[in-house]
């Protein structure tokens, strides 16, 4: 009988364990990355480009995650030094929306593989889309006056 482990509580941790093992080396380099940005990038720098505005810095949010591109596990780490470098709640929140949904990188490949206008209405809804959320949530939570 095979072990399945959604019914086996040992199969399941294990399985756990081994995705974390898998993780960690990625998890390590993020982590890495920002001691390198917090070393060489500025505090005065990062409020140069998210200047407190909301409507800049949720576009600049967005901008940036939709460039740049990654696992939602990495931009937790990113978003929360973020955070303490002064970035306002909007801009973070807009940056990590973007960040996973919106590919500008792999835009290309989507382009070749999926076709250039789905390709392109996919990208600019989820940019459209990670403004909204970013709103969304700090209505919710209520920080945004």
């Amino acid at each position: 009988m095979a072990t399945d482990s959604a019914s086996d509580p040992i199969a399941a941790i294990a399985k756990a364990a081994r995705g974390m093992a898998n993780a960690l080396p990625v998890i390590l380099a993020v982590v890495g990355l920002l001691g390198l940005f917090r070393t060489y990038v500025s505090r005065s720098q990062l409020q140069g480009l998210f200047t407190g505005r909301q409507v800049t810095d949720v576009l600049v949010g967005t901008t940036v995650g939709s460039v740049s591109t990654g696992n939602a596990i990495t931009s937790y780490i990113i978003g929360g030094e973020l955070l303490d470098m002064g970035v306002s709640l909007l801009a973070v929140t807009a940056f990590l929306v973007a960040w996973v949904t919106v590919g500008v990188i792999q835009f290309p490949a989507e382009s070749d593989m999926l076709g250039r206008r789905f390709a392109l209405v996919r990208n600019l809804t989820s940019a459209a889309l990670a403004v909204v959320v970013a709103v969304a949530t700090i209505w919710t939570v209520g920080v945004l006056p």
